[in-house]
């Protein structure tokens, strides 16, 4: 009897976790590895499994694909590790006839850029060809995080074969998944394009699993499964542990059945034991065919306030609109900052904006000062964010902080490796790159969390994004812009520019493109300050002719201050014939500086106005 036609009339049971067994036998590498190398290990778990009652054991390939083993050198070795495994669980399935699957893991986390769609039909391909070649009873689609994704891919098993495939999606939180849609909506689409047994595992334990399906309705094709991890993890003495007892998971196992579920195996920290409690706790249990589910009452998402500022990116599209950048304090003496910061802001410019540590050096927290602007100064704050000092804990609840506070001016960026800065031994975080941290504050303008949970109110955050235009080819820098445009950037902000012929440059690249961009202009202090950026500071290049200018203001400050105030208002001049926005970079707390451009560009712009009257 065939896998399918067996869950017509039963529940069946699966084996439960691989690489946690292992990890807690102290191997801590490349567990397909041991496909080839240490066959016996493997195959001994499979048996184990068996013994425990389990009706389907799945092969040792969950990260078995080129991606993956990439980590270790070994991508060469995909069909090598695939062949082993399967031979290994088809021998080990023989002695006790159970079903075999092939196991194709998920490739993406929240990180998107891990793998592009096409990437991840090239890598299921490969190991799905040589899964197939061994003639297991189904495939097994397990931890995915990313619904496109796996969509995708259950298409592209589908053409590829018309074995059983099973498709189980991972979530954040129970019942919705990382991009809001809700799991029941989810397996009824996995079923609609062919997969035949939908459900869920990893990431959650069996009461958020239950909780999930209580609102499931059953499929009119495909059956349920479940997998669900032991317990929430815990860490012990440095080691990842789950602690829960086999008889609870095994009374878990049967809410899983009067939920409607027909497969029921376990994830990360199960072990035989487990298996065993859930055969001993499903035996005599049938199938239900019956299931009423109380609809849930929708959530309902509040729109954002009423915005207290016309967004940037908008004002930015048909008038003047100029930024100034003063960085936040390396001590914790402010009233000279807030000094600049409200005379920059009593001169006109639509918004102060502060880095998030630039050059990976503490600074004064960017949201407490802009909080302190806001709401003390009546000045509007623009804050930087980077990817390299928040994990996603700490990005969202970032988020929803500033939108508390009513800032709602971002710009989203990378960030600088720490080597680079004061502390060269800290950890650069960077769980997402500043494409997907667009995608995600977008998310929040939806009103939907990270993890997909409804957060009952839409954030509303204009979001600018950082361009480089100091590259040798600059149509490449300008596809990022367009990448970034795709994820939600609303408005660019360039590093310094240092020639008119940049600016020309820049304006023959962009100008296809809607979304404004604020070119940035920086002041030079002196010559050191001019040697430092050129030679030092990533993404900033000076021209010959400018060093020139500065080298010769020698160690005459004030004449040095001229010079350099001189060189950012020809490079005004030029860029705002060509754009709408300035961004003007205030260096060491010299806003005096800042203030004479502002002060520049107001004297520009009124003459430009006198010019069309008298036309």
């Amino acid at each position: 009897m065939n896998l399918l036609e067996n869950l017509k009339n039963n529940v069946l049971v699966a084996d439960g976790a691989m690489g946690t067994v292992l990890y807690s036998h102290g191997i801590d590498f490349c567990y397909e590895e041991l496909n080839v190398e240490k066959p016996e290990i493997i195959e001994k778990i499979h048996l184990d499994y068996i013994a425990a009652g389990a009706d389907i054991i799945q092969t040792n390939t969950y990260s078995a694909n080129a991606l993956k083993l990439a980590r270790y050198g070994m991508e060469n070795r995909v069909k090598e590790f695939n062949e082993a495994a399967i031979q290994i669980a088809k021998r080990a399935a023989a002695q006790g006839n159970q079903y075999v699957l092939g196991t194709i893991g998920g490739l993406r986390g929240i990180r998107k850029s891990d793998a592009s769609l096409a990437d991840v039909l090239a890598i299921v391909r490969e190991q799905a060809d040589t899964l197939l070649a061994g003639d297991p009873d189904g495939l097994l689609l397990e931890t995915y995080y990313d619904f496109e994704e796996l969509s995708t891919v259950v298409k592209e098993l589908r053409r590829m074969t018309d074995r059983p495939i099973v498709a189980q999606v991972s979530m954040d939180e129970p019942g919705v998944l990382q991009n809001g849609l809700l799991l029941n909506d989810a397996l009824h689409q996995l079923e609609a394009i062919g997969a035949d047994v939908v459900g869920v595992n990893c990431r959650l334990g069996p009461y958020h699993t239950i909780q999930a399906f209580e609102k499931v309705t059953l499929p009119e094709r495909a059956f349920l499964s479940a997998a669900p991890n032991a317990s929430l993890l815990d860490v012990e003495d440095g080691r990842i542990v789950y602690v829960s007892e086999a008889d609870y998971f095994g009374r878990a196992a049967a809410l899983l059945c009067e939920e409607g579920v027909r497969l029921i195996g376990g994830c990360c920290g199960t072990t035989p034991k487990h298996i065993a409690a859930a055969k001993k706790h499903l035996s005599g249990l049938a199938p239900i065919t019956k299931k009423v589910v109380t609809p849930e009452k929708p959530i309902v998402i509040r729109e954002a306030d009423p915005a207290k500022y016309e967004p940037l990116h908008e004002k930015a599209k048909t008038t003047r609109t100029v930024i100034v950048e003063l960085d936040t304090p390396r001590h914790l003496e402010t009233e000279q900052y807030f000094i600049g910061a409200n005379q920059l802001y009593d001169a006109g410019v639509d918004a102060v904006t502060m880095a998030d540590n630039s050059l990976a050096s503490p600074r004064i927290s960017n949201m407490a000062m802009g909080s302190i602007m806001k709401m003390q100064h009546n000045v509007r704050p623009l804050v930087h964010l980077t990817c390299r000092d928040h994990n996603l804990i700490g990005l969202q609840s970032h988020l929803m902080g500033l939108d508390a506070l009513g800032i709602h001016d971002i710009l989203a960026v990378t960030g600088d490796p720490t080597k680079v800065g004061d502390f060269p031994g800290a950890t650069s975080v960077y769980d997402v790159s500043s494409m997907e941290l667009l995608q995600l504050i977008k998310q929040l303008n939806e009103g939907i969390s990270f993890t997909g949970k409804p957060l009952r109110k839409k954030a509303k955050f204009s979001v600018a994004a950082a361009f480089n235009p100091n590259v040798r080819v600059l149509d490449r820098a300008v596809q990022r812009l367009e990448k970034k445009i795709e994820c939600g950037a609303d408005y660019f902000i360039t590093q310094p520019v240092y020639t008119k012929e940049k600016i020309v440059d820049i304006y023959e690249a962009t100008k296809h493109l809607e979304t404004p961009i604020f070119i940035g202009i920086m002041p030079l202090t002196n010559i050191r300050n001019a040697e430092f950026l050129h030679h030092e500071v990533p993404g900033i290049k000076l021209s010959e002719d400018v060093l020139e200018r500065m080298r010769a203001c020698g160690d005459d400050r004030e004449k040095a201050t001229r010079e350099g105030v001189a060189i950012a208002k020809e490079l005004i001049d030029t860029a705002a014939e060509l754009f709408n926005g300035i961004y003007i970079i205030t260096p060491f707390l010299r806003y005096d500086m800042s203030l004479e451009l502002i002060q520049h560009i107001k004297e520009l712009d009124a003459e430009k106005e006198r010019n069309v009257v008298h036309a």
